[in-house]
């Protein structure tokens, strides 16, 4: 399906990226996409924003803001929205696409191995050393985004408060991007420069990216178009699970996959947490998916391969047909499975995306609406942060537990369970790349080879 004005064929675009070299890009993006959305985030603006310069900060804060309000995992969806301004629809699919690729791959083979053989240890200490390097890389990225994105004090309190509301209080994340939009809104509305999309010196520091920041052709919304994407990805994603149920019928395994990650692709806002703990339920007393426990462990899988979070969702799918496998091989069953979870979850993100970009693009530069992204990007700060902060206390301890009084509630760590491999490992990445300036793939190799060497050397289990 191509866009109004693209060329078949068309290779290179006005902006002189060609086609292969946007699929070596996103290739890097996706091996590099360890650490959570903040991790992903972090990576691609290192690499798009700061090293190959496609688009502007503005315009990467702009586009960010619009995948944090969608059900979904917002990274996968901002690569996706990245992608389609570069090259239009095959680029969105390039760029989407390539994202969840090797978490498809890693969390398929790491299934297989769980379900024959159960943990194997050299890969959990190949990303053990991984994840040290990512909370490096996730600190660069609150500093960089936050440094360009949190202009004035407003905006900074702005970031404190939604940091705050989501680390101490728990408060849903869509309410959290609702308020700030609102009050950026009405500051907009009102001419406070406070409210200024990108602060002051913005456009500044947004000169010299390759797309410019004029709006792209195949940017412009119009009804036909929008009805021909909305018809498009609407029968993608719901005619195999329609088929499935005239098929198979409602009780097989295959037909309940495809309804109930179809459900949760629905209500996925804020990311993976927000309804892992509700999947977990599902999948252990509802259905019998998974057996007490083994959430954790793809919970495990999904956090230290590339990919979304909730990637997560494929191992469940994989567990749950290959326990239910009827006439098919089990490790087949489990195969379909996967990968039908995964289509069902992934598959509407390009819907949004490619209904919602254009509309998206059109309000930049509104003055009102500007001020309301401005605002949600100072409280997408202030969510990478607590995303920042509960990664890295995960990461270095071994138990965390929940401390609550009324409203209030914290993510303690035990300090008895530091790891002191993974604190070391973190602090020697932390300094790498914030004193040394050492590039993101060497500090990665380095703690990759680190975390199999510790292995080794049975310095960790």
């Amino acid at each position: 399906m191509r866009e109004p004005g693209e060329a078949k064929g068309q290779a290179l675009a006005d902006h002189g990226v060609s086609l292969g070299e946007a699929f070596r890009v996103w290739l890097r993006v996706a091996a590099l996409s360890f650490g959570g959305p903040a991790g992903q985030i972090a990576v691609m603006h290192r690499i798009l924003v700061e090293e190959k310069r496609w688009i502007s900060e503005g315009r990467f804060l702009h586009a960010l803001n619009y995948c944090m309000l969608l059900p979904g995992p917002e990274a996968q969806q901002l690569a996706t929205y990245v992608g389609w301004l570069m090259h239009r629809t095959l680029g969105g699919i390039m760029a989407g696409g390539l994202f969840i690729l090797p978490g498809i791959i890693a969390i398929m083979g790491l299934s297989w191995v769980y379900a024959l053989y159960g943990k194997i240890g050299i890969v959990a200490a190949l990303f053990f050393g991984l994840k040290a390097a990512v909370l490096a890389i996730v600190l660069e990225a609150v500093v960089r985004i936050g440094r360009r994105a949190l202009k004035n004090r407003i905006l900074i309190g702005i970031a404190a408060a939604a940091f705050v509301a989501i680390f101490f209080l728990d408060a849903p994340f869509p309410l959290i991007i609702l308020v700030a939009g609102v009050l950026g809104f009405l500051g907009g509305r009102a001419g406070l420069p406070q409210f200024e999309a990108g602060g002051h010196g913005a456009d500044a520091q947004d000169g010299g990216n390759r797309l410019g920041e004029h709006r792209p052709a195949h940017a412009t919304p119009s009804a036909r178009r929008s009805v021909r994407v909305a018809a498009t990805w609407l029968a993608l994603w719901l005619v195999p699970v329609l088929a499935l149920l005239l098929i198979l019928g409602r009780n097989d395994v295959f037909s309940q996959i495809a309804v109930f990650f179809s459900k949760m692709a629905m209500v996925t806002f804020g990311g993976a947490y927000a309804v892992l703990a509700y999947v977990a339920q599902q999948a252990v007393e509802t259905y019998g998916w998974l057996h007490p426990g083994e959430m954790l462990d793809g919970l495990g899988m999904a956090e230290t391969t590339p990919g979304p979070l909730i990637m997560v969702l494929q191992f469940v799918g994989f567990m749950a047909a290959f326990r239910d496998a009827g006439s098919l091989p089990p490790l087949l069953a489990g195969t379909l499975g996967g990968l039908l979870a995964t289509w069902v979850t992934f598959t509407p993100c390009f819907l949004w995306i490619f209904l919602g970009a254009p509309y998206i693009e059109i309000l930049r530069g509104h003055k009102a609406l500007s001020g309301g992204l401005a605002a949600i990007t100072a409280a997408v700060v202030g969510v990478i942060l607590n995303l920042a902060v509960w990664f890295g206390i995960h990461t270095i301890f071994g138990r965390v537990r929940t401390l609550e009084w009324g409203p209030l509630s914290l993510d303690m760590p035990e300090w008895g369970s530091v790891d002191g491999w993974a604190l070391l490992l973190a602090g020697a990445a932390v300094i790498a790349m914030f004193r040394f300036r050492i590039g993101m793939l060497p500090t990665l190799a380095a703690t990759s080879i680190a975390g199999i060497v510790l292995y080794w050397t049975g310095m960790i289990a």
